[in-house]
């Protein structure tokens, strides 16, 4: 059965949902698995056309096109529509064939890929601490910023822990990267504006965050949750 791919103004009868970000979930998941807005189209039964109008309007789609939707994007219906945005991941049932394997240096490079969000863990006078930042790799060097009054920056000069990790809840697999090393601040006025120009966004987290620091891994180690 296709999708309806009827638009506003010819006889639909969608309207716009404008409460959930569907398009935008709807076109990274779409990139992220690689897929054309065509080949999305073919897996569900519809065309690009469709695609387009769904990842650029707001749109609200019948509970059949979703699922379809979400077969295609290889996902659920609530990781489309936001529901699980404030649930951690890995709410799902354990595989039965479930292990653990350790990766090697080479994959956990690759998997730290070019840039993210991260934890960096640091010890306090209140005990450990684990804090979420944006994050780019240069070189061997993980780099991230803060401001110069968090927590994060009173780390410097002492050793941290930085961990990346990613949970697939569909296919019930995941994996994750940690490095260990010295925290440093970057104050070279070059490396800085390197790495500003290498960022790809300002910190999620807002406010005045202009301080670069760094780590570069002593021990890089990591694990992957697969099928046997």
């Amino acid at each position: 059965m296709a999708v309806n791919t009827s638009t506003p103004g010819s006889g639909s009868t969608e309207m716009p949902a404008g409460r959930t970000d569907l398009g935008r979930r709807i076109a990274a998941r779409r990139e992220e698995l690689g897929l054309s807005r065509a080949a999305l189209g073919e897996r569900c039964g519809t065309d690009a056309t469709y695609v387009a109008y769904l990842e650029e309007r707001a749109a609200s789609p019948a509970i059949g096109s979703l699922l379809r939707l979400a077969n295609g994007l290889e996902t659920t219906v609530a990781e489309l529509t936001g529901a699980t945005a404030d649930h951690p991941p890995g709410r799902g049932t354990a595989l039965r064939d479930a292990h653990l394997v350790a990766l090697t240096y080479d994959e956990c490079r690759h998997l730290l890929s070019t840039h993210g969000i991260g934890r960096v863990a640091v010890f306090t006078t209140q005990g450990p601490a684990i804090f979420p930042v944006n994050y780019v790799v240069a070189g061997g060097d993980i780099a991230f910023r803060t401001s110069g009054e968090t927590t994060v920056a009173g780390a410097a000069g002492t050793e941290v822990a930085f961990e990346v990790d990613h949970i697939d809840d569909v296919m019930h697999i995941g994996w994750s990267v940690m490095a260990v090393g010295e925290a440093e601040t970057i104050t070279r006025a070059a490396a800085i504006q390197r790495l500003d120009a290498m960022a790809r966004s300002l910190p999620w987290a807002g406010g005045d965050r202009t301080r670069w620091m760094k780590v570069t891994p002593t021990r890089l180690t990591g694990r992957r949750v697969g099928h046997r």
